[in-house]
Order: structure tokens, then C-alpha cells, then sequence
């Protein structure tokens, strides 16, 4: 091709005879339709980019030229109509020579697209996914006396190129007419055409209508006047659900000058997962890039919906997402950076809006405030943790307690809170997300603050120990009871503690943890493994369920004479603990719990030893005792 575009643009005379693509155009059109665009509606995008950037490159040159864009569909045909700049015979073999240079490789296709935006370069070709064949006629509006020009293309790769008479194109501009491909006359349609024009280019600078009725809709709506604040609030709620399917919590302005961006963020008024990328909505100069941007915002600022229009971030070549540079992350800190002032905002002036936004999205802010100590500091009366003292703020919580307790996982808290509560120890469940990372920076913006990780030591100081001679006096149950327990790694200690209904505490840490389930696997290893494991056995403190003195249940099984009898009851109880903390089981642990019910069953239903030693064959006066 290039030796017959250069001998044509270098010829008076016009091209009738046809000519071939040097690219293959059929891999181009499987290229673009599967590997660049992700739907075929993308071809009206094409072409209402290449028709606004013509006029764009028009009025550069001549400010007064007409600003018009107007499609026409019918009959399984589109024709679009612009009075852009125009081509030249020249223009088009020129064009057609870097399409063939360039468009072998999708890297290539962004800088043709840079070049020749607003003539119609690889964005005209994109109309092939859906077109077999495609006209265009133009004329220049830079060169008035050159004649009209018309290429024609079928999707086999072949095209002419000829100069028609003056008549057929009197002003200057560019006429693309489309002939639907067999199964794609549907994306032709005139409503569908309607539909992805104002999907499209609903903020385009220029008068843009299909046949009569109007697409664009500007200003748009964050820049429309407003009689007051509450009625913009109104507007934009409207909006907002009309363009992503929610009625807002609030609504966040995003305006950076210097990056040439206007919008708004709408803040979502159900939870998110932070996990869950929310799509964004850009435009780019008014024309719709994406509706999925998901690198525009920083990670923890999950809990907002964005749209907006920018001329300054780079699209990609496919024009369906941002390319990731200096340029996207400066403007990603920048609306951080506004997100973060509508945050302290609320906190200074508008305490219930905050409360309700933070009821539903706590999680984002706090993912925030571990890396902004600023933030931490001005959401410390606000964010809301579980405590023992019930849900409150870290500011509230550490008023009332001179040390700041907390636990790493929810399985800790959830065997402690109830015991330390009664011993008038404060605790912070940092099992949840961010929490305990929260909880540790707390003294960093709260000079003075004592933070301490609440473990089993911790816990077991501070139950009232038992009277030596009392302790002593029940020194064979509690040697009973180790030994039952000892074979799952478990210590039986005596103290006495409220609340008296509590029979029994399992305690342990991350560390005993650790060392139980290194004894396992040691157990179940072959002899090299079992070798392995058993060299990294630790000297961590083992798991301990403590038993309340106080509660008439334990007195009660204390008692008893008989040896097995006590082991089966301290089973139960062990089991007891376990279910109270909401721990996971383990094998071993359900087949205890199993053990020891069938057991007291068994003792119950065919007679067994009662408190004072006596046979009884009752199964009401067994379980009694």
C-alpha cells in the first residue's frame, strides 16, 4: 500500500481503481472486537470522538466555525455528519499509509490515535466490528479550493479513494456513512444509536443530536447553579441514582483545578467490602472513557462512587481505562486528599451526618487512620470499637480506663471479655479488622495513653487466689483433673472470681497456640518429621482452664471420691469452656466433649457415686449430684 498511496497523493488524478489494505484487516477487526474494545458499542463512541475532535481542531484554527454533530440511523444504515476540519485526497492517503505502518500491534494504535485524532485514523477502522462496509466523504476546511473527497472500505480490506465535484460536499466537514454486517444491524438501530450517544457523550462540549433529539446535557449536573445547598443535595441524589442505581449518603465535590477535573463522589449508603473494587465513571474532555476506573481513588477510599470529567489523565489505547503514570497517581492523592477534608469536615461541623456514615462505613475510615495519624486524631471521639464496656470511641474508652487492654483475635476476646468485665479490667476486641493496629497507634496522638495486649498471665493476676489450706484440701481433685486434661495440653489452676455462674475459664494465647498445634503434628508425623518438630519445640506457656472456686458446681465435683468421676466431669467442664469462647474444635477437642457426655450419661442412667460416696441406682438423684 505505501507505494501506491505515495504515487496517489502525489497524483492530480483520482484513485478509482481499488486498492488493499496492507494490514491484514480482518485480524485488525478480531483485534480490535476481542483483544481492544471490550463490546462492539464502542464504534459510536469512535466515531462520535473522531467527529468532536475535528470540530475541536476546527475552531483551534477558526473560533467562529460552526460546533454541530448530527447522526442519522435507518434502514440497518448510520450516517454522522460533522463540521470538523475535513480531509484532503492527500490527508487520506497519508492517513491510510501510518494505519498500514503502525496498527500491526495494539501498542501502535495509541500513537496513530494521537497523531490523526479528529480525522479518522484506527477509531474509523473500529467500525468494521460492526460495519461491512464504510463511506466517508470530507472536505478541509484548511485547504477550502482542494475538491471533496470520498474513501470507501469493505471489511474484505479493499478501498478506493476518489475526488468528487464541488456539489456533493459544498462546506467543509466530514460525512461517515456505516452499512451494518450481517447480525450486528441491532447496534444500527435508531434507539440503540440514541442510547449510546447520551451514554457516550452526554457532556460533550458541542451540540451533539440523533435526528431531532438532543444528546449532550451540560453544564452538568455538579456544575449547575442551584437555588440553594439542599436543593443541589436533591439534584445530585437524583442523579446519582439515575447513573448508578443508589440514593447517596451524602455527596462529595471533587473539584482540582490544576488536574483539570470537576465531579463528585457519591458516598454509598450500604457497606462495601474492602476487597470490592468500585467502578468509577470518567470522562475524558466530556466523552465518556470508562465506567469501571478502578485505580482513580486510594484503596481505603472504597465507600465512594465516583464520576467525572478530566483533560488531563492519559486513556489507554482501547480508551476504556486510565493508564497507570505520574499524571493518575498525583490526581488519585489529590481526590484522596478531598475525600479525607469532607471526613474532617463532618467532624467539625456536622457530628450526626458522620455518625451515620461512619454507622456503615467505619471500615474505610479506619483503614485510613492507620496510615494518617492526623485522621486517627480527629476520629478518635467517632470511631466505634467493641469493648467490654460496650461499643465506644477509643477516646471514650481510654477516659475510663487508666490501661488500654485489648486482644489480637476475636477468640481472645470472646474468653476474656466476660471475666475481665467483672473484674473491672477494660479490654478492646482488636480481632476485627484494623482494630488492634488502631489500638497500638492510640498513644501516638494520645501522649500518656498505657496500651497493653491482654494475655493469659494478664487475666489469671488479676482472679483472687484461693486459700492455701483450701487449695491444699483439694489437692487430689485438682491432681485428677491435670491428668485428665494434661494429654491435650491443658494446666488446671484454682481461683476464685465473678461471675459466680462461670464454672470455668479456658485461657490461652497465640504462643500456646502455637506449641499445640506443633504437638500434633509431632504426634501424627512420620519419625523424620516427628524428629523435625520435635527440635522446635518451644518452652510457651501452656493452655490453662481455670476453675472458680466460687461457682457450687465446682465445689460440687470437687467433692467427689471417685477419681474417674472427677476426670469426666473436668472434661465437661473443659468442653463447657471451649463452646463459652466460641473456639474452634478440634478433633480431639469434639472427641472429649462426646466422651464426657456419654460418660455422665452413663453415670447418671446406670448408677454411680453420689457426694458423699453412697451407691444410689436413681438416675434423677445421680444427675442431682
Amino acid at each position: 500500500m505505501d507505494s501506491q498511496t505515495s504515487q496517489a497523493s502525489q497524483s492530480p488524478q483520482s484513485s478509482h481503481s481499488p486498492h488493499m489494505f496492507q494490514v491484514d484487516l480482518r485480524g485488525l477487526v478480531d483485534l480490535l472486537s476481542h483483544h481492544l474494545y471490550s463490546s462492539p458499542k464502542v464504534y459510536l463512541r469512535e466515531l462520535l470522538q473522531n467527529a468532536v475532535d475535528a470540530v475541536t481542531a476546527r475552531r483551534a484554527e477558526q473560533p467562529g466555525a460552526p460546533a454541530r454533530v448530527r447522526l442519522y440511523a435507518e434502514d440497518g444504515a448510520l450516517r454522522v455528519e460533522d463540521t470538523g476540519a475535513g480531509l484532503t485526497e492527500a490527508d487520506v492517503h497519508s492517513l491510510l499509509a501510518t494505519i498500514g505502518r503502525s496498527s500491526k500491534r495494539a501498542e501502535g494504535l495509541q500513537e496513530v490515535r494521537s497523531d490523526f485524532l479528529g480525522q479518522f485514523g484506527i477509531g474509523l477502522l473500529a467500525c468494521f466490528v460492526v460495519a461491512e462496509r464504510i463511506r466517508v466523504v470530507s472536505r478541509s476546511a484548511r485547504t477550502p479550493d482542494a475538491p471533496p473527497v470520498e474513501w470507501t472500505a469493505r471489511d474484505d480490506g479493499s478501498y478506493t479513494v476518489r475526488t468528487l465535484p464541488d456539489g456533493e460536499r459544498p462546506e467543509p466537514g466530514t460525512s461517515v456513512h456505516l452499512v451494518a454486517r450481517a447480525g450486528a444491524a441491532e447496534w444500527l438501530e435508531g434507539r440503540r444509536v440514541l442510547a449510546l450517544a447520551r451514554e457516550f457523550g452526554s457532556l460533550l462540549p458541542y451540540d451533539v443530536r440523533v435526528g431531532e433529539e438532543a444528546v449532550t446535557d451540560l453544564p452538568a449536573p455538579w456544575d449547575r447553579p442551584y437555588p440553594s445547598p439542599a436543593v443541589r443535595r436533591v439534584a445530585l441524589a437524583r442523579h446519582c441514582h439515575d447513573l448508578f442505581g443508589f440514593t447517596p449518603l451524602d455527596t462529595i465535590d471533587l473539584n482540582v483545578p490544576l488536574a483539570g477535573i470537576r465531579g463528585v463522589a457519591y458516598v454509598l449508603p450500604s457497606a462495601l467490602s474492602p476487597a470490592q473494587r468500585a467502578g468509577h465513571r470518567v470522562h475524558l474532555k466530556g466523552m465518556l472513557l470508562t465506567e469501571r476506573a478502578e485505580q482513580l481513588l486510594p484503596d481505603w477510599a472504597f465507600f465512594v462512587r465516583c464520576v467525572l470529567d478530566t483533560d488531563s489523565l492519559r486513556p489507554t489505547a482501547s480508551r476504556e481505562a486510565l493508564y497507570e503514570d505520574e499524571t493518575l497517581a498525583a490526581v488519585r492523592e489529590a481526590l484522596g486528599e478531598r475525600i479525607r477534608s469532607w471526613l474532617t469536615g463532618l467532624a467539625a461541623g456536622d457530628p450526626e451526618r458522620l455518625a451515620a456514615f461512619l454507622s456503615v462505613h467505619h471500615l474505610g475510615v479506619k483503614s485510613l487512620a492507620r496510615h494518617d495519624r492526623e485522621m486517627l486524631r480527629t476520629m478518635l471521639p467517632w470511631l466505634p470499637f467493641e469493648t467490654t464496656d460496650g461499643r465506644l470511641s477509643l477516646e471514650e474508652f481510654a477516659q475510663r480506663h487508666p490501661v488500654v487492654h485489648f486482644t489480637r483475635t476475636v477468640e481472645e476476646y470472646r474468653q476474656v471479655a466476660p471475666i475481665a468485665s467483672a473484674q473491672g479490667v477494660g479490654v478492646i476486641n482488636g480481632g476485627y479488622t484494623y482494630d488492634s493496629e488502631l489500638v497500638e497507634a492510640l498513644p501516638s496522638v494520645r501522649p500518656g495513653t498505657v496500651v497493653a495486649e491482654l494475655d493469659a498471665d494478664t487475666v489469671t493476676a488479676h482472679l483472687d487466689a484461693v486459700d492455701p489450706a483450701e487449695e491444699l484440701a483439694l489437692s487430689g481433685f485438682l491432681a485428677a483433673a491435670r491428668a485428665k486434661l494434661d494429654p491435650l495440653g491443658c494446666d488446671v489452676v484454682l481461683r476464685a472470681f465473678h461471675p459466680l455462674s462461670v464454672p470455668a475459664l479456658h485461657l490461652d494465647d497465640r504462643e500456646a497456640r502455637h506449641e499445640q498445634a506443633r504437638a500434633e503434628a509431632e504426634a501424627r508425623a512420620d519419625d523424620l518429621w516427628a524428629g523435625i518438630l520435635g527440635s522446635l519445640r518451644g518452652s510457651a506457656p501452656r493452655a490453662r482452664l481455670v476453675l472458680n472456686h466460687l461457682n457450687p458446681l465446682v465445689r460440687r465435683i470437687s467433692a467427689l471420691p471417685d477419681p474417674e468421676l472427677i476426670g469426666t466431669a473436668t472434661e465437661s467442664l473443659y468442653g463447657q469452656a471451649l463452646l463459652m469462647a466460641q473456639r474452634p474444635l478440634r478433633p480431639a477437642d469434639s472427641a472429649l466433649l462426646n466422651r464426657a457426655f456419654i460418660g455422665l450419661l452413663e453415670w447418671a442412667t446406670h448408677g454411680g457415686s453420689d457426694a458423699t460416696g453412697n451407691s444410689t441406682g436413681d438416675p434423677a438423684g445421680g444427675g442431682h449430684s
